[in-house]
């Protein structure tokens, strides 16, 4: 979270670069992932993007399941992508120190019952995945735990289902709290079941059956009028399967889709961006908004599955509408400034990051081979201003940071404001966006409006690697 402090001139926080062998001191995100790994390549490459990620994101079970494309589950094939990162892990600490053991990542890997949706919940239905969950729910740690679904979650329908029946309402509710759900549609029945009877659950979803229909799919979807190679398939052997080891060697060729599960945890990461204790701020993973949607298919009575899909009963997070005008690097004059052309729609929401998220990825997996001193990492920003600030209506007030490459590689600034994410709607004219700092007039307002600004610094390094800051202004009148 954001400090927060009344702006009457620059108060300034001090932070030091992380050296190449540093212990990471904030908290890491718990995640455990219910995968139906085997159904088609997209969950497996989705796992082997995660393990580059193992640094940072707390992994704590990594569950094989069932979905409508999966009858029953495969661990083993969940092992055979750990196996290739313990081919490479030796390297991976020279980059950080916190990547896991294979033996470690091995010890988290259990399954949930090979049988479909609600078939798979009640009395004596419980597996070693749903018992899983429990007793890491159950564990003394204040942070939440993120369930991460990339086929049907009926292994946590199953823990929760379990947890009801033996515990207290106060019990079970304290545990309920402690849980973050985002699944990747509905891919059985389990998943309405879960929010219908759980109503308190933070649930994120585009519910139904109907994968068009959503934010996940920006991930994957080729946009007209815009770059799209860092998804192609050229892209991907150059950057990942060949020539990197065994680990780029364990990701397999698109079937129908790159990674359609990972928008699931890619909020998870710390970038300065992300933070998926808020949904609606916006992240890597996309952006969500709070309300009861309507299921969106034809038939609320039929599932691509065959299973039915009530309408929501209650608001979930769900999908949010993103107007982004990508920025313009241009040959001659200012290096980079906000473009002309705009996108409007949910998937934009997550695949305005995917260029940033696609090269981090290309990043670490030449961690896997290269020594620190010939690979790339992510640059360092320290605000000189707190990250939340309060001005008055009509007020002056400035925005400025400086940025360090701990490769020693030259930065570009960015600052843009992102409107979705704030409660005052208006645009601001930032001026020069290319600057470390930005002075800027605080606008009228009526009642109290956030205003969301990004500042996102890129290294001239291969690839680019971004990171970020999000400043959250608040204007009274």
């Amino acid at each position: 979270m954001a400090q927060s402090n009344t702006v009457e001139g620059a108060t300034s926080q001090q932070a030091s670069l992380q050296p190449p062998n540093a212990t990471h001191t904030a908290p890491k995100n718990r995640l455990i992932v219910l995968t139906d790994i085997g159904a088609e390549a997209d969950d497996t490459e989705s796992t082997v993007r995660l393990l580059l990620y193992s640094d940072v994101i707390d992994i704590q079970g990594l569950i094989a399941t069932t979905s409508i494309w999966r009858p029953s589950p495969e661990p083993e094939l969940i092992r055979e992508v750990i196996q290739a990162y313990s081919k490479v892990h030796g390297n991976l600490v020279k980059h950080d120190p916190a990547f896991p053991s294979a033996d470690t990542l091995q010890s988290l890997v259990k399954a949930g019952l090979a049988e479909y949706g609600m078939q798979g919940v009640g009395a004596g239905k419980d597996s070693k995945g749903s018992e899983w969950i429990i007793r890491t729910l159950e564990q003394n740690d204040d942070r939440p735990l993120w369930i991460a679904v990339w086929g049907g979650p009926n292994t946590l329908a199953q823990a929760l289902y379990k947890l009801r029946a033996t515990k207290t309402p106060a019990e079970l509710d304290r545990l309920i709290a402690k849980l973050r759900v985002y699944t990747i549609s509905d891919q059985d029945d389990s998943g309405p079941w879960i929010r219908k009877n759980f109503p308190k659950l933070f649930y994120i979803v585009t519910p139904g059956g109907d994968y068009s229909e959503s934010t996940w799919q920006g991930i994957n979807l080729v946009i007209p009028g815009i770059d799209n190679s860092s998804i192609s398939n050229e892209w991907l052997a150059k950057n990942i399967q060949q020539g990197h080891g065994p680990l780029g060697a364990a990701y397999p060729d698109v079937a129908y889709g790159m990674e359609g599960d990972t928008p699931s945890w890619l909020g998870l990461i710390p970038n300065g961006l992300n933070d998926m204790e808020h949904p609606n701020w916006g992240s890597w993973g996309g952006r969500y908004d709070l309300y009861q949607p309507s299921v969106p298919i034809s038939d609320p009575k039929t599932f691509i599955g065959g299973a039915p899909i009530p309408q929501e009963t209650h608001p979930i997070w769900t999908n949010a509408v993103d107007n982004y005008t990508p920025p313009v690097h241009a040959d001659y004059g200012r290096a980079i400034h906000q473009g002309d052309k705009s996108f409007k729609d949910y998937k934009v929401t997550l695949w305005r990051w995917r260029d940033d998220f696609q090269n981090d990825f290309a990043a670490r997996m030449e961690w896997t081979t290269k020594p620190y001193n010939e690979a790339n990492h992510p640059p360092v920003i320290v605000m000189d201003q707190p990250e939340a600030i309060t001005v008055q209506s009509g007020k002056h007030f400035g925005l400025s940071a400086h940025a360090s490459d701990p490769d020693g590689d030259s930065v570009t600034y960015y600052w843009f404001q992102y409107p979705e994410a704030g409660t005052y709607k208006g645009a601001i004219d930032i001026g020069a966006e290319d600057m470390p700092g930005i002075y800027l007039t605080a606008p009228k307002v009526s009642k109290p409006e956030t205003i969301h600004f990004i500042l996102r610094v890129t290294d001239k390094g291969t690839p680019p690697l971004s990171r970020y800051k999000r400043i959250i202004v608040t204007v009274t009148p």
